[in-house]
């Protein structure tokens, strides 16, 4: 099944896709357009790969990682589908990362990866946007390109696992305007799933809406404001955002003017 959490008359809804609508849990049918998207799950501790996959550090001249390049992002950073997302009119590159992303289902500690996916309950998709003057180094990611506000669309669905027979080998791909600019497939992934869910829970408890974004493919390119992106995954669907500027913040970058799909 594909799940969603929406915005809709006043009141955050459970929805699920019914014939190309949303049906809420009321059992209400409403247009995918009339409503605002929310993350598909309220995320909790979320972890986050670099240089997951072996041709996207090739792109960037570096060696594939021997272990997994993890850190944390705040829940901040999440948006909806059809959200938008800020590009700081300091930022002289800022690319979209479409990536996988793992939802953990039950409480996991200690698990070896034959046991893995018992604890996933769904995969989403997420598009980690990055911007490339602000990182220090690909090996430790900085809080401001990470963490900012707005920069991670996810969703429009979480898909349940049973409905993704096989998540480690996906097509990704991501368009700008249209125009298709990456391309890859889960099956590069230089860790996968099973690995990290193995790596994560040796150190730590994993708990139920945890999140693990796998990491993006090679094929990125700068973003530019009012550029529309399409990040797409077999079998979960497709994730828009917009790129939006400075002017439509107030003065001081504290609340913004509109939101979803326009509205205040």
């Amino acid at each position: 099944m594909k799940r969603a959490r929406v915005a809709y008359a006043g009141a955050v809804h459970p929805a699920s896709e019914y014939h190309g609508q949303l049906q809420l849990a009321d059992g209400r049918l409403v247009k995918e357009q009339d409503v605002v998207w929310l993350p598909p799950v309220e995320p909790r501790t979320v972890f986050a790969l670099g240089l997951n996959y072996a041709d996207h550090a090739k792109e960037l001249a570096f060696k594939a990682p021997e272990e997994p390049l993890a850190f944390l992002k705040g829940p901040n950073t999440f948006i909806g589908h059809r959200g938008q997302t800020r590009r700081p009119a300091d930022a002289a590159y800022m690319h979209y990362e479409c990536e996988l992303a793992v939802v953990i289902g039950k409480k996991a500690k200690n698990i070896k990866k034959e046991e893995a996916f018992n604890y996933v309950s769904g995969y989403t998709i997420a598009n980690d946007y990055a911007i490339r003057d602000y990182l220090e180094n690909y090996y430790r990611p900085n809080l401001k390109v990470k963490n900012r506000d707005t920069c991670t669309p996810i969703g429009p669905w979480l898909v349940d696992a049973e409905d993704i027979p096989d998540p480690s080998n996906l097509a990704i791909k991501t368009y700008v305007n249209g125009k298709l600019t990456q391309q890859g497939n889960t099956k590069d992934m230089i860790f996968g799933i099973a690995d990290l869910i193995e790596y994560f829970s040796s150190f730590m408890t994993l708990s139920p809406n945890d999140i693990i974004l796998t990491g993006t493919p090679e094929g990125l390119a700068d973003t530019a404001v009012g550029d529309e992106i399409i990040t797409e995954i077999e079998g979960i669907g497709k994730l828009v955002s917009t790129i939006v500027g400075d002017d439509i913040f107030t003065e001081n970058g504290d609340h913004l003017k509109i939101t979803n799909n326009g509205r205040d």
